[in-house]
């Protein structure tokens, strides 16, 4: 780690066990993080469900909301793997703030960036259809996909794209072997994800699971 980095640890870092919850939904707090190593999962519960939002790895902030508006956690924090961690207290951060233009604009950016991403994962948990919801994610997950020959890879493994749209492991499963059945995507061989051979073939398909919900079986 540059000197720099180890400085700041120096005067905010603390050091997180895998496992560790960090703060709960509804908890009262008052300080943001900065992860300089390892990766935490933002989890919020829906329908008794633990749904995790996302999972931040090195270089990425959370809790920033609490210093912002003063209102308890929106979510919860877990580390998943040993994690070194900045903690910075209201002060501080106005300091950043004030003091850093490019801190504000990037901090403004990655906001903007996960108030649309929570509101297309309300709009996925407002599907009822297990076969819809996970086309739906399918094909938001293929807008930021990595283009490859044969089509576009989308990096989530079954267990991952289940807590994210809060459905059970198995029903997952059963969708994507309907997709694979279909030849709409195929697993990587070689990381979990799956590829998505036409993304516009699988958006009509989702157009139809959607008319077939709206207007049931003839």
């Amino acid at each position: 780690m540059p000197a720099e980095g180890e400085r700041l640890f120096d005067r905010f870092g603390r050091e997180y066990t895998a496992g560790t919850v960090i703060f709960k939904e509804g908890d009262v707090g008052s300080e943001m993080y900065v992860i300089q190593s390892g990766k935490v999962n933002i989890t919020k519960k829906s329908r008794d469900v633990e749904k995790v939002l996302v999972t931040l790895g090195t270089g990425a902030f959370f809790g920033e909301m609490a210093i912002i508006n003063n209102k308890p956690r929106s979510a919860s924090a877990v580390v998943v793997e040993d994690s070194r961690l900045l903690v910075i207290g209201p002060k501080t951060f106005d300091a950043m703030i004030r003091g850093n233009s490019e801190i504000a604009v990037r901090m403004i950016k990655i906001l903007a960036q996960r108030l649309q991403e929570a509101d297309e994962q309300i709009e996925n948990l407002m599907i009822k259809d297990a076969n819809s919801r996970v086309v739906h994610f399918l094909t938001h997950l293929a807008a930021k996909g990595k283009q490859v020959a044969g089509g576009t890879l989308v990096e989530v493994a079954s267990p991952e794209l289940a807590r994210k749209i809060g459905l059970k492991e198995q029903e997952v499963n059963d969708v994507l072997d309907k997709l694979l059945k279909a030849k709409l995507i195929r697993r990587d061989e070689h990381s979990d994800a799956f590829l998505i051979h036409d993304v516009n073939r699988l958006r009509e398909f989702l157009e139809f699971l959607e008319m077939k919900e709206k207007f049931g079986d003839f």
